[in-house]
């Protein structure tokens, strides 16, 4: 079993070096690794290139070493409409052993929600202990504990740094085949990185909390079509946004109200015919708030845009939901992001805190309805933490943290043959 006082002390180790050295920023990644060629390789997941890169926020290994070799990669992947795009992420290779069964598996973890700015890109984050904008909020790379505790497991890890993040273009925020290509094409990249410890045909795993746990579910049942090679043994989906009109709703007026407008310049970017639609409602509070998101990280959003009504944003003086709603091709658009449609060939574990008051619980209970109904094995976990203070994100947060040793454990279980029958 995981040791979950493990994991708690790792936790703390991560969070501490980042209080303690929280105002130093180092290896920040040169601009140039983030230009996209003129001309794209022919195949998805095939790697553009490559580079040595640090991970400050790191957990030293009982040895004293370091918890891996990271690699700063870019590799060519599909947008949500299959056209070619470049995007960027990060390899990590664990320096501890792998103990399980069979070959060191790799595991492509999915970030949660870091804004749309390019210096919010996860890889140029991980070498940085703390960023801190021109607004003075702070952004620190969180990802780093999902990463540190699968590394000291032995476990690989790749992490994309998703479309638009780093690279040119609008990120394109919680859009479901997006976000799933570039998940599934970080596999690719990393098992054709030369020198690393993992095979090119090894067990992989997907793993993701809110965003990412969305982005992690839609490349679990996306792989039989798109990559059907990965040998793809578990996902790990928490909190995942399967429903986008019920997200929206429960967000607005909360501290990540701001986020909605991480998703309207995520659907223009993705669907442009969205926009003259879109342009008619909004108004000049929105269109401004629309265009300062799209330069920020989650924290200065929060800051900027925390708690506000959408209905402001209107011209109608509406909620976004409800404009976004009454609006057919943003209707067809916002249904094309769906969760749950598609069959993951493999075990998954979707975890949602009954209190969560930015990614609703109901919709994450019915991504696992629709996965069982559909043959999959699922195991769902509900997560009981009363609710403290509405809509400030801490019944979002905290199950992230409380569920980790259950993520673990039933990861490592797959990678290892473990039997799972789920709980449908």
């Amino acid at each position: 079993m995981v040791n979950s006082k493990g994991v708690q002390c790792a936790l703390a180790a991560v969070l501490a070096i980042g209080a303690v050295t929280g105002s130093a920023q180092a290896s920040a990644a040169p601009a140039g690794f983030y230009s996209t060629p003129t001309e794209l390789p022919a195949a998805a997941g095939q790697l553009i290139r490559s580079e040595p890169a640090s991970m400050l926020l790191r957990v030293p290994t009982a040895t004293g070493g370091l918890p891996a070799d990271s690699t700063r990669i870019m590799y060519r992947t599909a947008d949500a409409n299959g056209d070619p795009i470049a995007v960027t992420g990060t390899y990590f290779d664990p320096q501890a052993p792998w103990t399980g069964a069979g070959e060191r598996p790799l595991v492509s973890v999915a970030i949660g929600t870091h804004g749309q700015g390019d210096q919010c890109a996860p890889s140029k984050l991980f070498g940085q202990v703390l960023n801190v904008d021109s607004h003075l909020a702070p952004m620190v790379e969180y990802e780093s504990i999902a990463v540190n505790n699968l590394l000291l497991r032995g476990v690989a890890v790749v992490v994309t740094d998703y479309e638009g993040l780093g690279t040119e273009g609008v990120h394109t925020y919680v859009n479901r085949e997006s976000e799933a290509h570039a998940v599934l094409d970080a596999v690719r990249a990393a098992q054709a990185l030369p020198g690393t410890s993992i095979a090119p045909d090894g067990p992989v795993g997907f793993w993701g909390y809110s965003q990412g746990g969305g982005a992690a579910a839609a490349a679990a049942e996306l792989a039989p079509q798109y990559a059907p090679e990965l040998d793809v043994k578990g996902t790990y989906a928490g909190a995942p946004p399967a429903d986008l009109f019920a997200t929206l709703e429960e967000i607005d007026g909360s501290s990540l109200t701001g986020a909605i407008g991480y998703a309207i310049n995520s659907l223009v970017e993705a669907y442009p015919e969205l926009r003259p639609s879109l342009d008619v409602e909004i108004n000049d509070r929105g269109r401004d708030m629309l265009a300062r998101v799209a330069d920020q990280c989650v924290a200065e959003t929060a800051a900027a845009f925390g708690f506000q009504q959408t209905s402001s944003f209107t011209r109608s003086g509406e909620p976004l939901s409800v404009v976004l709603d009454r609006l057919p091709v943003a209707r067809e658009l916002l249904d094309r992001q769906r969760i749950g449609r598609l069959t993951p060939s493999a075990p998954a574990l979707v975890q949602s805190g009954i209190q969560d008051d930015i990614v609703p619980f109901g919709q994450a209970a019915q991504l696992a309805t629709d996965w069982c109904a559909a043959g999959a094995t699922v195991q769902f976990t509900e997560n009981a933490a009363p609710a403290m203070g509405r809509g400030l994100g801490v019944n979002h947060v905290a199950p992230m943290l409380l569920g980790l040793p259950e993520a673990t454990q039933f990861m490592l279980d797959r990678f290892n043959g473990a039997p799972t029958a789920g709980n449908c």
